[in-house]
């Protein structure tokens, strides 16, 4: 996919607000409340209890009751990071001029990728609040493989997260995660682009021409209300619905949290699984995995979690299903259970 030449729009003047509101939204929702809390976990070790089953020693049971609680639990922890996914990607399609996205993600080549992943590090937000901003860098034709980096990046090398880890689990697992993490986020965005067919990418340069058309007249201000409301209505029922579903079920993702679950690869491969489906707000997998250690857990399915458990759940794959063909959603989800696996295995061979 190549990005056509600049062409004047009525989006061309708006660019600096999406800055500032990219900027003020990042600072107000998560930059100036992650640096306080890296002066929490310096201090105690701890950022708090773990969001899959509080002070308790394993999930309660499947119920209503248990996913109205955890939804209710997750809405209250990530619901202002959401607002701001979802302005933020709908601003990409109306401040930005369309030809700005795909010049800088939408070739298939790994320069995408590697822009995709850079710019994801500021965002550091958990992978459903991040799905908005992706689904509007697909729709203004960013590859496949650069708002996949975006995607997984946001969460997997999350900063913050590396910080809170370090404090929390030690430096020994945020190493690990490091490690892992640019390697998921840049090798599966890479095949993710290696998937792209002619055929896709010309029908994307063609797409791209007529957005440029498009940009041309109207009011981009009327045109931002519109997309939000469109994809407010249209990924936010989604999403509710599958987060109670998850809390309700996390007994049954989640049957056991104790010495009972050792270093077998069954318990590796099982967690791994587990961790790529549920879904947790950002750095939530730092106290669940402290709380399980805790408890008598085994290294490896803890590793397992460490890199399953951020970057991709059920309900932000559904919010991309339109985004992307099924095969590349298929491949990054396996690819993320493999870095799960692995992980576990390293946790154990390297005595963590």
């Amino acid at each position: 996919m190549n990005a056509t030449r600049p062409t004047p729009s009525s989006a061309a003047s708006t660019w600096p607000i999406f800055v500032l509101l990219a900027i003020a939204g990042l600072f107000y929702v998560k930059w100036f409340p992650y640096y306080n809390r890296a002066f929490t976990a310096a201090s105690t070790h701890s950022i708090g209890a773990s969001i899959l089953m509080g002070k308790a020693s394993s999930p309660p049971a499947p119920s209503w009751s248990a996913a109205l609680a955890y939804a209710l639990a997750y809405g209250k922890a990530i619901w202002q990071a959401m607002l701001l996914g979802l302005l933020l990607g709908s601003a990409v399609q109306a401040l930005l001029p369309a030809h700005w996205v795909a010049r800088l993600l939408g070739k298939t080549g790994f320069g995408s990728v590697a822009a995709g992943g850079l710019l994801a590090l500021p965002g550091m937000m958990c992978t459903c609040c991040a799905a908005p901003v992706v689904a509007g860098l697909r729709a203004r034709q960013a590859s496949p493989g650069g708002a996949i980096a975006f995607w997984l990046g946001n969460s997997v090398l999350n900063p913050a997260t590396l910080v809170f880890m370090g404090f929390v689990l030690g430096w020994h697992w945020a190493g690990l995660r490091l490690v892992l993490g640019i390697a998921m986020v840049f090798g599966l965005g890479y095949l993710a682009n290696r998937l792209v067919t002619p055929t896709e990418a010309q029908a994307a340069d063609a797409r791209l021409v007529e957005l440029v058309g498009e940009q041309r007249d109207g009011n981009p201000f009327a045109r931002w209300l519109s997309i939000f409301a469109r994809m407010a209505v249209r990924l936010v029922p989604e999403y509710i619905v599958l987060v109670l579903l998850l809390g309700a079920a996390r007994a049954w993702l989640f049957p056991q949290v104790g010495p009972e679950i050792g270093n077998e690869i069954v318990w590796i491969v099982a967690l791994a699984v587990a961790g790529m489906l549920f879904v947790i707000p950002t750095a939530g997998e730092v106290p669940i995995i402290q709380a399980m250690l805790s408890l008598g857990m085994g290294v490896g399915p803890a590793g397992a979690l460490l890199m399953t458990l951020p970057p991709i759940s059920v309900p932000s794959l559904a919010m991309l299903a339109r985004s992307f063909r099924p095969r590349v959603l298929t491949v990054v989800a396996v690819g993320v259970v493999a870095f799960g696996v692995l992980a576990g295995l390293l946790a154990v061979a390297l005595g963590f």
